[in-house]
């Protein structure tokens, strides 16, 4: 897509204008597929999604896989950051957007967050890299503390990591949702990862000394679907937006800031213990 003025160069979309309006597209092609006159109305939303990224349409099973993990993703629920985030904002009277960026900004890191998804990604990288017949490399590959290359340098603004990415620190086995989705996106058969996690996930969790996360399910998952680690760090992020937003409008249309789960806050130096007559009536 090009203007005489100001070229844009994308291999992603191409538009033609109408011919009475140069500012209306007339037509609009995602990598080569005519989105509104051959897509709209037959493909699906994850079709979509995998066509932007990839650059080429899903199989049955992989668009079957994406839209599982989707679904699995959609909404973390309030207690996670992430939503809590977004419904702080709603129940504040905050904008849309603001919410949606507060969400975005705390899903973002590397503990349960984006980042993790990313690290996590890396490290099949390395498993993809391993003998298929030493399973103790294969495990280590995926518990390994090291940063990877890509994150090891002076300006890369991350904490030092705490935990083997994906993994939950604050658990003790793998068990409920993370457990039923694992089984669900195993039983796909896209890709060997998913299926080698579920096979392998007794002997994982004892090396890492702590279960299986729902990031690095959702790795596996992308890794199985092709996606590299930047583009499954980026499509985290987008599949657990409904959720955000959800919540954050029921917080501000249906409960407000008197129902709102706020933290107790525990003051070390109360003020108005030490001057009760300095109380607001």
């Amino acid at each position: 897509m090009s203007s005489a003025s100001s070229p844009l160069h994308t291999r992603i979309w191409q538009e033609e204008p109408q011919a009475d309006n140069p500012f209306a597209t007339h037509t609009a092609h995602c990598h080569g597929y005519d989105v509104y006159g051959q897509m709209l109305g037959r493909a699906s939303w994850v079709d979509m999604l995998y066509l932007l990224f990839k650059g080429q349409a899903p199989s049955p099973a992989q668009a079957r896989l994406l839209d599982a993990l989707a679904l699995a993703l959609a909404n973390p629920g309030p207690r996670d950051p992430m939503v809590h985030a977004a419904m702080c904002g709603g129940v504040g009277g905050s904008h849309a957007a603001a919410s949606l960026i507060a969400a975005l900004a705390v899903g973002a890191g590397q503990s349960g967050g984006a980042r993790d998804v990313r690290l996590a990604m890396d490290a099949w990288l390395h498993w993809d890299a391993a003998a298929a017949d030493d399973q103790a490399a294969q495990i280590a590959c995926l518990i390994a503390h090291d940063m990877p290359a890509w994150l090891a340098t002076s300006d890369s603004g991350w904490p030092a990591r705490e935990h083997p990415a994906g993994f939950d620190p604050h658990g003790v086995s793998t068990a409920g949702i993370v457990l039923k989705a694992l089984r669900a996106l195993a039983g796909m058969g896209v890709g060997p990862r998913l299926s080698w996690l579920q096979a392998q996930l007794g002997a994982l969790e004892a090396a890492a000394s702590m279960p299986l996360a729902m990031t690095g399910l959702a790795a596996a998952a992308f890794a199985d679907l092709g996606f590299t680690p930047m583009e499954g760090e980026m499509l985290h992020l987008l599949l657990r937006l409904p959720g955000t937003a959800a919540h954050a409008l029921e917080q501000q249309t249906v409960y407000g800031f008197k129902r709102f789960p706020y933290p107790p806050v525990d003051l070390q130096d109360d003020p108005l213990v030490k001057h009760p007559q300095e109380r607001v009536a």
